[in-house]
């Protein structure tokens, strides 16, 4: 269990994150200089991972397990951005063990939120503990194996089913070929929709790939949010503008600005050399120009969709 003056600690670190970005070297984080765009207060970061050595990884994962990126390396990126509010997504890493993350959420306290991966057997009374801790969703990945094997549409439904009562959202990782091909079984979800990382749609195609068109048609509709995260993961024109990814997140922060998040992505566990977060969230000003398009992004969407008092 977490102490009193731990509690106590995240607390003030969080209220420093609403004082403005400071230099810092993060692990993890390439440069130590913070931002040139200011974040506003209550800022969000809506995708990011701990990781933790004192945590096994699954049986099923072949990858490791990065170093530095605990729940006290990340108070560091919060320092360098100016971030106050976070959401920690349950990686690939742990399977469905999530006492990572839920010991993470413990130390960083009520500006903390969790998404989580569940098995099919899991417990009300369990699901009713994350809850209480700050988790909102459950994370489904179609991308890789999971410590089930293969994803089907079929897993996705019944996670759906199995959470819905606690007003939690589902979170996909999907291909945009796979989000094309399930687009009808993702607009028939009767809960949130979240598809991470920009659709993960592949480039040149871009905004003309029928996985885009299908996120344009779920936003439309009203019951799809899209992260604005990995804009480095599909694109063929590269840093520091990422101009063919970022051609992507203008056009779903143009269809649906209610329904837009930002994520840093951190510790950027794909990547063997990693990025320079702050970089990552300048590229917000091109494609949000403005500033409260960007206050929605960054502060009023995560707080409806994750429930941040």
């Amino acid at each position: 269990m977490v102490s009193r003056r731990e509690l106590m600690v995240g607390a003030m670190l969080a209220c420093a994150g609403m004082k403005g970005a400071a230099a810092q070297v993060v692990p993890n984080s390439a440069g130590s200089a913070p931002p040139k765009l200011q974040a506003p207060a209550l800022c969000c970061d809506s995708h990011h991972h701990i990781y933790d050595a004192r945590f096994p990884v699954s049986p099923h994962w072949r990858g490791g397990r990065p170093d530095g990126a605990t729940a006290a390396d990340y108070r560091l990126l919060q320092k360098k951005l100016g971030i106050a509010r976070h959401v920690v997504v349950q990686p690939s890493t742990y399977g469905s063990d999530n006492r990572c993350l839920l010991d993470a959420l413990q130390q960083f306290g009520p500006q903390a939120r969790g998404i989580v991966v569940i098995d099919d057997d899991i417990g009300t009374d369990a699901l009713k503990g994350m809850d209480a801790l700050g988790v909102r969703g459950v994370r489904v990945n179609f991308l890789t194996p999971q410590s089930w094997g293969v994803t089907t549409v079929e897993r996705l439904q019944a996670t759906v089913a199995r959470i819905a009562p606690l007003g939690w959202h589902v979170q996909v990782l999907m291909s945009g070929e796979q989000i094309a091909q399930h687009e009808s079984v993702l607009a028939s979800l009767p809960i949130p929709l979240v598809i991470d990382h920009l659709g993960r749609i592949p480039q040149p195609a871009g905004i003309d790939h029928p996985g885009a068109r299908a996120i344009l048609r779920l936003l439309a509709a009203g019951n799809t949010w899209i992260k604005l995260s990995e804009p480095y993961a599909d694109t063929l024109l590269g840093a520091p503008d990422y101009a063919d990814t970022g051609k992507l997140a203008r056009a779903y922060i143009e269809a649906a600005p209610d329904h837009v998040l930002w994520g840093s992505d951190w510790p950027h566990p794909t990547e063997r050399i990693k990025p320079d977060d702050a970089l990552l969230f300048d590229l917000l000003s091109g494609w949000a120009p403005e500033v409260e398009v960007r206050k929605k992004i960054l502060v009023s969407n995560p707080a409806t969709l994750f429930g941040f008092n």
